[in-house]
This record gives C-alpha cells, sequence and structure tokens, in this order.
C-alpha cells in the first residue's frame, strides 16, 4: 500500500516501505541499490512511487552495491540527498566506497539503508552492519518499528547535512518484512546544495586524507552527544531494579509482547541511535547489577558493557552467556526465556505449513542445465562445479547434488579457476547473468589473461529472478561482453537449456571441457516466473 501524502492518516507499510518514503519525503534526487533480501523493496517502492516520476528521481538498479555506493556519493557530491540500499552482505561489496566516503564526508544528505539477516533466511552470514558504522566512525539510526524507521530516516538526511558524513540506517528481516501503520509528516524540498568549494575535499590522496581524517574524528563528540541528548535513545524507569535491560532496535518490541499488559517492571533503556550511549548505559549499570542486553545481531552493546562500562561485579547477560541464543535472530519466545518466563505450550503446526526444502520452479531453465551438466561431469568424477549466488545454488540440493561451492557473488569463476591453479580438471563454473555482471566480470579476466582451463556456464534466465525478477542489467549482451573481454569467439557458446537440446548441450560442453583454455557457453532461456508475468 502507498501513501496518498494526505499526512496525519496512517499507511499500513513495510518498514522497507516506511524508509522509502521517508526518503521521498525528504526530497531525495535519487535512490540506488542491487537487489537483495531482505532490502529489495526499498527501491521498488521507490521506482512505483508516482511522485519520484513526477519529481524525475532517478531509480534504477545499478549493476551491483559497490556502484550503487559511488553513484549515491557523486549525486551527494552534487549538493543532491541520495539513499542508497542494500542487504548486509552487499556492505562488503560496497565497503570501499563507503568507508572513504565517511573520510571524504558528503555535501547533500546521503543514508546509507542496510537489511541485516540474522538466522540467514536468505543469505550465508549472519553479520552485524553496526560493526561497519562503528569502523567508519558515522552514526547509525536502528529502529524498533515501522514509524520509527520513517520518522529516524527521514531524520537522518538532516544529520548527515549537519554533519557531513553518511548515516546508515540498519533494519533486521523481521522488521523489513512486516507491516504497521505509519504516519508520514509532510514532503520537504530542500534546495540543492552549491558544489564543494573545498577542491581537495574529495581527492584521497594521503595528504588530503590525514587531513579528511582528522576532520571526521573531531566530528566524534557531536555524534556521541546526539546519541546520548537527541531524545532517540531514552530511559524507561520502573521500580525493580534487580535487572536493568538493555533494548535495541527491534528487540524493544519482542521486550513489550512480553508485557502486553502492563509496563516492564525493570529499567529499560531503548537503544536506537548510535554511536551507544556510553552514559545512558552507565547509568542504567550505576542502578541494576544485573544487566540483560536484548539485540538483533552480534553482541555488539554486550561487549560494550563487558569490557568498558560495566564495573566488573556486575552481571552482564545477552547472548555471550548463554542466556540469549549465540546465533539467530531474536524472537519473543526467546526473550520470554530469557526474562525467566515458563515457556508456552508447543503447538505442532500443520501439515499444510510444515517446513519444507526449497526447489527450482516447475519449467525452471536451470533444471536442464544441471541435468547436462551433472550427465556430462559423471564422466568426470575428479572435476567440480563451482556455483555462485542465485535460484542456481539450489544445484546443492536433491535431485542435482551437482555443485561444491556457493560462497560469495562471483566466487565461482574465480575459485574455479584457482583450482585449476592448483590442477584440478574439469574446473566448471556455473553463475547467472545478474550475478555475473554484478561481480564475475573481473574474475573472468584473471582467467582469461592466464589462460586458464576453466569453464564457464552462465545461466542467463534474462532476469535477476532470485529477489523477484528486477532487471538483469546483461540481458542480451552477454556475449558481446565476455568476446569483448576476451575469450576466443569459437569458445564462446550459446546453449539452449529444454530437454530436446538434451544431447547437443551435452555435447557442448564436453567439448569445451576439452578445451585447454578459458570457455563460455551461455545458456539462454527465460525465467519462467518472468515468463508468466509476460
Amino acid at each position: 500500500m502507498r501513501p496518498n501524502n494526505t499526512q496525519s492518516t496512517p499507511h499500513l507499510l513495510l518498514a522497507n516501505e516506511a524508509i522509502a518514503q521517508a526518503a521521498l519525503n525528504a526530497g531525495i534526487s535519487g535512490a540506488y541499490a542491487y537487489p537483495g533480501t531482505p532490502s529489495t523493496e526499498i527501491l521498488e517502492y521507490i521506482q512505483r512511487a508516482p511522485e519520484a516520476s513526477a519529481r524525475k528521481v532517478h531509480r534504477e538498479w545499478s549493476v551491483n552495491e559497490k556502484t550503487a555506493m559511488e553513484e549515491a556519493l557523486g549525486m551527494s557530491f552534487a549538493g543532491r540527498r541520495a539513499l542508497v540500499a542494500m542487504k548486509h552482505v552487499g556492505l562488503n561489496v560496497a565497503a570501499d566506497p563507503f568507508m572513504n566516503a565517511a573520510v571524504t564526508g558528503v555535501n547533500g544528505g546521503l543514508v546509507v539503508v542496510v537489511a541485516d539477516d540474522p538466522s540467514m533466511h536468505s543469505s550465508q552470514n549472519e553479520q552485524d552492519s553496526r560493526f561497519y558504522a562503528q569502523f567508519a566512525r558515522v552514526p547509525l539510526f536502528e529502529p524498533s518499528n515501522q514509524q520509527e524507521a520513517y520518522e529516524l530516516t527521514r531524520q537522518a538526511f538532516d544529520i548527515s547535512e549537519e554533519l557531513r558524513v553518511p548515516i546508515v540506517v540498519r533494519i533486521t528481516t523481521r522488521l523489513a518484512h512486516s507491516r504497521a501503520d505509519v504516519t508520514p509528516a509532510s514532503p520537504c524540498s530542500p534546495a540543492p546544495r552549491p558544489l564543494p568549494t573545498d577542491a581537495r575535499q574529495y581527492v584521497l590522496i594521503p595528504v588530503n586524507a590525514r587531513r579528511n581524517y582528522e576532520a571526521l574524528l573531531d566530528k566524534q563528540p557531536r555524534m556521541q552527544e546526539l546519541a546520548e541528548t537527541a531524545g532517540h535513545n531514552e530511559v524507561l524507569d520502573a521500580a525493580d531494579t534487580s535487572l536493568g535491560i538493555v533494548a535495541c532496535g527491534i528487540g524493544m518490541n519482542y521486550l513489550r509482547e512480553c508485557y502486553p499488559d502492563t509496563p516492564c517492571p525493570h529499567p529499560v533503556l531503548k537503544i536506537v541511535q548510535y554511536p551507544a550511549p556510553r552514559q545512558l548505559l552507565a547509568q542504567l549499570t550505576a542502578r541494576c547489577r544485573k544487566v540483560l542486553v536484548l539485540e538483533d545481531g552480534y553482541p555488539f552493546v554486550e561487549e560494550l558493557l563487558r569490557g568498558v562500562i560495566a564495573p566488573a561485579d556486575h552481571a552482564i547477560c545477552g547472548r555471550l552467556d548463554g542466556t540469549l541464543p549465540r546465533s539467530g535472530e531474536l524472537s519473543p519466545e526467546s526473550v520470554s526465556r530469557a526474562l525467566g518466563f515458563p515457556p508456552a505450550p508447543a503447538v505442532e503446526p500443520p501439515a499444510c505449513v510444515r517446513p519444507r526444502p526449497p526447489v527450482l520452479c516447475a519449467g525452471c531453465p536451470h533444471i536442464d542445465s544441471f541435468v547436462f551438466i551433472k550427465e556430462v561431469m559423471a564422466a568426470h568424477p575428479q572435476g567440480r562445479v563451482f556455483s555462485d549466488i542465485g535460484c542456481y545454488a539450489l544445484g546443492a540440493l536433491p535431485p542435482f547434488e551437482a555443485i561444491c561451492s556457493c560462497v560469495d557473488m562471483g566466487a565461482s569463476i574465480t575459485m574455479a579457476k584457482g583450482a585449476a591453479d592448483a590442477g584440478l580438471h574439469p574446473s566448471l563454473a556455473v553463475i547467472g547473468d545478474s550475478t555475473f555482471t554484478h561481480s564475475g566480470l573481473t574474475g573472468l579476466l584473471d582467467a582469461i589473461h592466464e589462460n586458464a582451463a576453466i569453464t564457464v556456464l552462465i545461466l542467463d534466465n534474462g532476469t535477476t529472478g532470485m529477489t523477484g525478477g528486477q532487471t538483469s542489467i546483461g540481458t542480451g549482451r552477454l556475449a558481446e561482453m565476455v568476446i569483448g573481454l576476451g575469450v576466443a569467439p569459437a569458445h564462446v557458446r550459446n546453449a539452449i537449456p529444454l530437454k530436446k537440446q538434451h544431447a547437443e548441450n551435452m555435447a557442448m560442453l564436453r567439448e569445451e571441457i576439452a578445451h585447454p583454455g578459458v570457455s563460455v557457453i551461455i545458456a539462454r532461456r527465460d525465467c519462467i516466473q518472468t515468463a508468466r508475468k509476460g
């Protein structure tokens, strides 16, 4: 559901949608992203927004998170407000420009939204982006609900322009993909800021970078002051000081679910703004000798309390001592157990909603690709197939069991090359069209430079299928790209993954495995879901 911009009227929004609406109402001129669950809906919402179209807000998908971050920084340089959104592992890809944007500083407000995925619902790890903000020495907001997601995102643009640094907004899967009423405020149209007058600001040669870094350090007291006094972090007082509770972000919601009819009887420090408010934490530990830390992700605040703030005789409870699970997302049940409430009676779900392994869609072109790959590789038990991030990672599961790796975007080609360097043959790489343009091009260039004995299969379904069918930048141009990089045209082959082409596809793969250098097979057939929509 989209707001009609009637103020004071609540609208039922995902947190992702609330963030997108906040950015529009804050007057952004551009939004940049690469699709990745659980952040995808942010840019999709902006792409559908009538006001974005009317104002000509830039809202196309970027080729990867690094380019998205750099494009947003360029818009900020030009004096306009920009939003960049990604999932947590996408911040790894964007880390180089993100870290350095803190040193260059910004001009127009720049907000970086990162959606973390504790419990790894659709990710390779559980990393906590609060550490990235601390690493870069920039502020971070962690809303506890959808309304705060709207309000904090909107305010983040103002703070970004005050401090001249990027601001991070961190959400997690449950908040990103749950709905609640959100009341938007009146939109604003900030005037473009003049171009930077300091010719050295964005030129990070060492002499300038050292000066800029000192300026970033000079801003730290103001960032800390805002965390202590801006009012977003607050102490909710209560009489029973036998326990103090620190509730970070969505942890505050889970705590409230444990006390549905009454206020929490213990003092609670709610944290949604970072750097962590050390004075407020110290005040809580001064009153309560035992403190429970509720945070979704890593024990970020818990480690700070244990190592810096809390006196040695205090009991700090959370993920590190087993009071809460060390891995996985917070839940009302885990918070309830940590508070000592009796467990709720177990409820056996009906058979129709029991978990089942994910499978490729019926009619998916990857099915036919894996069938001919596996059949050919059966004659090469010493060989391996390295895969990548995408729907085709399901090739690891029955009935295919055809791949041996899925590490990060683009790693299939580079791991296949490294294995070939070690003498493994045949060494195959399987990568999707969107992943290839995201992170596969440079790895293929390495392989071409050394004429590595690898065969790369680009599974081109014409879309970014795993995240819902967004535009794939390489569609229709993959062969040109590959030949342009330097693969011999005779070894750039096109396959049609259909049963009637099975024998031909097998023969093609056998020929390219026998080739003592780099070869690329582009298996092209539209995603079945995209075809149905069309």
